[in-house]
C-alpha cells in the first residue's frame, strides 16, 4: 500500500496543543476564508443547492450517482448497510485518542519513513499557516501503535477499528461497481476487480481527524482545498458541520457548499484517480473542513485506491474519436509521489499533451 498523501505527516515542529489555547495564535491564523461564499445569479436557485443525498436500495442508484458524480463530485449515500452502531463505535475511537493528553499521543508520532501514527495534515507544507486539526492515519492494523496510546486496553480499539475496515472494504467494492456500471463498464470490463470482482486486492487506508473548538474560527483552517489521491474515498462525519465542497453550477453559481452531516449518512467524494479512470467524466472534487467555536468535530475518512501493481488510465470505454485519451497511465504510487509535489496540480502532470486512443485502459 502506497503512503496516501491526503493523510498526516510527522509533527516535524514544536506540538501546539490546540485544546489547551484561548486565542488564536498567528501561526494559525488565515485570511480571506469566506470570500468565496456560494453566490446565484437567482437567489431562488441557491436554496436549492445541495450535495445529492442517495438511497443504495433505490433502483436508479446507479444514474442518480453518475449523475452526482459527473455534476458535483460527491454526494451523501444513506441505507448503506454499515451498522449505525458501528459508525458510533469507530467515533468513540476517534474521540478517546484524541482526548489523550499531548505527550501520549505523541508515542504514536508517525516518522518520516512511515505511514500510520499521529501527525499533522501533510498538506500543510504547501500553505503558509498551520491547520487547526491533527489527525491519525491507519495501515493496516493498529495493533503497535494502540499499544502506545492504551497500553491496557489496546484490544478493545483494535477491534472496532479492523472491524470498521472490513465493512469499509465491502461498501467500498460495492459503490466502485455502482460507479462503474454508471459509466457503462461492467464486470467483464475490469481486469483488476480480481476472480470474484470484489476488489480484494484493492489498497486503503483509514485517517482519523480531530477539529478542536476554536477560539477564532473565522481565522482558522481546519484542513485546506486539496483534492483526494483516490479512487473514492467514504467519510463518516458526527453531527457537528465543517465540510465544505467547490462547486461551479451550470446555472451561475459558484463558491463553496457545506455537506450536511445527516445522521447515518456517509459522504463519497471523487478522488483523482477516478477522474483518471473516467477519462474527466467524474471530476475530483475540491474540498475544505472549516472549524467550529463551541464543539470539536471528528471525522473518519476510508481512502480506496487500486492495488498498487494497477496502472490506472482512461478506460476504453470512455475513450473516443471526439474524446481521446486525457491521461496517461499512472500507479496510486507513482502518483502519489507527483501529488507530493505538486498537490492541486497533479492531474495535470499526468496529463497528455497530444492524447491518444493508445494510451487506453482494457484493465
Amino acid at each position: 500500500m502506497p503512503s496516501p498523501s491526503d493523510s498526516y505527516i510527522h509533527i516535524h515542529h514544536k506540538n501546539t496543543d490546540l485544546y489547551s489555547l484561548q486565542e488564536l495564535p498567528e501561526s494559525h491564523t488565515w485570511t480571506n476564508i469566506n470570500d468565496n461564499t456560494l453566490t446565484y445569479n437567482n437567489s431562488e436557485k441557491g436554496s436549492n443547492v445541495n450535495v445529492p443525498v442517495i438511497d443504495l436500495n433505490d433502483p436508479n442508484a446507479s444514474k442518480l450517482i453518475g449523475h452526482a458524480c459527473k455534476t458535483w463530485g460527491v454526494f451523501q449515500v444513506v441505507n448503506h448497510g454499515v451498522p449505525l452502531s458501528l459508525l458510533d463505535d469507530i467515533e468513540l475511537v476517534g474521540l478517546t485518542l484524541f482526548s489523550l493528553p499531548s505527550q501520549q499521543k505523541l508515542k504514536a508520532a508517525r516518522s518520516p519513513d512511515a505511514v500510520s501514527g499521529y501527525g499533522l495534515a501533510r498538506i500543510s507544507s504547501f500553505f503558509p499557516k498551520l491547520m487547526w486539526s491533527e489527525g491519525f492515519t491507519i495501515l493496516g492494523s493498529p495493533l503497535q501503535h494502540f499499544r502506545q496510546l492504551w497500553p491496557h486496553d489496546y484490544n478493545k480499539y483494535c477491534g472496532i477499528v479492523l472491524q470498521y475496515d472490513e465493512t469499509m472494504k465491502k461498501l467500498a467494492g460495492k459503490l466502485m461497481w455502482v460507479m462503474l456500471d454508471s459509466l457503462g463498464i461492467t464486470k467483464e470490463d475490469l481486469k483488476w476487480a480480481g476472480s470474484n470482482s470484489q476488489f480484494n486486492e484493492a489498497s486503503a487506508a483509514l485517517q482519523l481527524n480531530s477539529y478542536p473548538s476554536c477560539p477564532d474560527p473565522n481565522r482558522a483552517m481546519g484542513l485546506a482545498p486539496h483534492t483526494d489521491s483516490t479512487l473514492f474515498t467514504i467519510l463518516y462525519q458526527n453531527n457537528i458541520e465543517g465540510l465544505q465542497v467547490k462547486h461551479d453550477g451550470s446555472d451561475g453559481g459558484s463558491g463553496w457548499v457545506t455537506v450536511p452531516p445527516l445522521p447515518g449518512s456517509l459522504v463519497i467524494n471523487v478522488g483523482d484517480l477516478l477522474h483518471i479512470l473516467s477519462n474527466g467524466f467524474y471530476p475530483s472534487v475540491l474540498h475544505r473542513a472549516l472549524v467550529n467555536r463551541t464543539r470539536p468535530r471528528f471525522s473518519v475518512a476510508y481512502l480506496y485506491g487500486p492495488p498498487a501493481h494497477v496502472e490506472i488510465c482512461p478506460h476504453a470505454k470512455l475513450v473516443g474519436p471526439s474524446r481521446p485519451a486525457l491521461y496517461r497511465p499512472v500507479t496510486w504510487d507513482e502518483y502519489l509521489g507527483i501529488k507530493a509535489k505538486h498537490f492541486n496540480k497533479a492531474l495535470s502532470y499526468v496529463q497528455l499533451c497530444a492524447p491518444s486512443i493508445s494510451n487506453v485502459c482494457l484493465m
